[in-house]
């Protein structure tokens, strides 16, 4: 048996057969091909298989190689490009899309270069062509993070603007709040005294004194500056009472009592439902833990403005839900509603939408409200359709425990 005959290996320095030069661009892992000066393919390397299922032989019998392999939304520009190349241009990672046999379509990029002997005459041009489907796919993942890292930053930086623009604002109301308690405070004072100084005048003058039907028109007006006063002071000062245990269903008894005279008058009910959410504990037999006066003074406003806004013949809904953790009261009526622009508004101090429907209240009910909620960890929102009707509810911890109560 004969022995297979090799190539002699060259030496450092010696001149290398052309043999070699084959076997190197065979093995190379590019797609590889030489084109003639003219443009025509001369010969193309075995890579060319794995990249399109197509053989090197196939690919020489083509008369527009290699066209047929590129996608058809990509030949026209490859087309020009090659035609430069013939012009002896360079170019280096072009991408475009080729076709396999399969059907399958990859990415790849194509660089070229002319070639020439040692005299410099041109032999025409090479290209290689190497598989960039995988770096396509991770410019494309990475295009999509950095979209989305831009929207985070995006909703961030408004997030941070919004949150300024808050802080801002109740600085702004900090400042107000403080000049309005001392305001408040020092009306008070003198107010008491015209008061008490009105009182001993109305006692000394008989009932048949010309005018005397108007000076209970001046006490009403001082009892109603007296009323805006304390609820300015309210508003702003730091709540001075203590969480204590208390029965919510005998607290919302207490203040439906209180409700009585106005809901008669207006002719409005007022209807209580109370939901115990499972696994929580019987709201009539389980108590919490909160400022019970707090308590009362935001159910007896939440109830007030809602028999209000309610027609004559209709009913107050109140629900109270009880959880392990939480408890939730909402109050609803079914009166005109709010529209959608003054929703947003309703708990700023001095807005009303009652001075021009009934000609009373200043605006400063819902937003001690708002305050006593919070100062308790707790929360108020409203919802409201106009026609239908406005609920308020507000969720609080069933066990109210601040470290300055500690």
């Amino acid at each position: 048996m004969s022995s297979p005959e090799f190539l002699p290996l060259p030496r450092r320095g010696e001149k290398i057969a052309p043999e070699f030069f084959r076997s190197i661009a065979e093995s190379t892992v590019d797609w590889e091909s030489w084109f003639s000066v003219t443009g025509e393919v001369l010969w193309v390397n075995e890579a060319v298989r794995r990249f399109t299922g197509i053989s090197p032989e196939e690919c020489l019998k083509m008369d527009d190689y290699p066209m047929q392999l590129i996608a058809a939304d990509d030949r026209s520009r490859i087309a020009a490009l090659l035609r430069e190349a013939v012009s002896g241009s360079t170019e280096n990672n072009v991408e475009f899309r080729i076709l396999h046999r399969d059907g399958s379509t990859r990415w790849v990029a194509v660089s070229w270069q002319p070639m020439k002997d040692d005299n410099g005459r041109s032999l025409g041009y090479r290209t290689s062509v190497r598989d960039v489907t995988e770096k396509r796919h991770m410019r494309e993942q990475l295009r999509l993070q950095n979209e989305h890292l831009e929207q985070i930053v995006q909703e961030r930086t408004a997030k941070i603007a919004q949150l300024e623009k808050h802080r801002l604002k109740m600085e702004k109301l900090a400042a107000l709040g403080e000049l309005a308690a001392g305001v408040a405070h020092e009306i008070n004072n003198p107010l008491a005294g015209i008061r008490n100084v009105f009182e001993l005048l109305k006692r000394q003058l008989p009932t048949d004194v010309k005018h005397y039907d108007k000076l209970s028109l001046i006490d009403a007006e001082i009892e109603r500056i007296s009323g805006i006063t304390h609820q300015m002071y309210q508003l702003y000062r730091p709540s001075q009472q203590r969480s204590t245990v208390f029965s919510v269903r005998k607290t919302i008894d207490e203040v439906l009592a209180l409700t009585v005279p106005m809901s008669r008058k207006s002719s409005v009910g007022v209807k209580v439902n109370y939901v115990t959410m499972e696994r929580a504990p019987d709201l009539s037999k389980e108590e919490v833990v909160l400022r019970e006066g707090e308590l009362k003074q935001i159910l007896l406003n939440l109830i007030h403005n809602a028999i209000q806004a309610s027609p004559r013949g209709n009913n107050v809904q109140i629900e109270v839900h009880n959880s392990r953790d939480q408890l939730s009261i909402s109050v609803h009526d079914q009166g005109c509603g709010i529209s959608e622009e003054n929703l947003d508004k309703v708990f700023d101090p001095f807005f009303s939408t009652k001075a021009a429907k009934v000609g009373q209240g200043m605006g400063l009910g819902l937003s001690v409200t708002k305050g006593l909620i919070e100062a308790m960890q707790g929360t108020i929102t409203v919802s409201s359709k106009l026609g239908i009707g406005t609920e308020f509810k507000l969720r609080l911890p069933r066990n109210l425990q601040l470290k300055s109560e500690a």
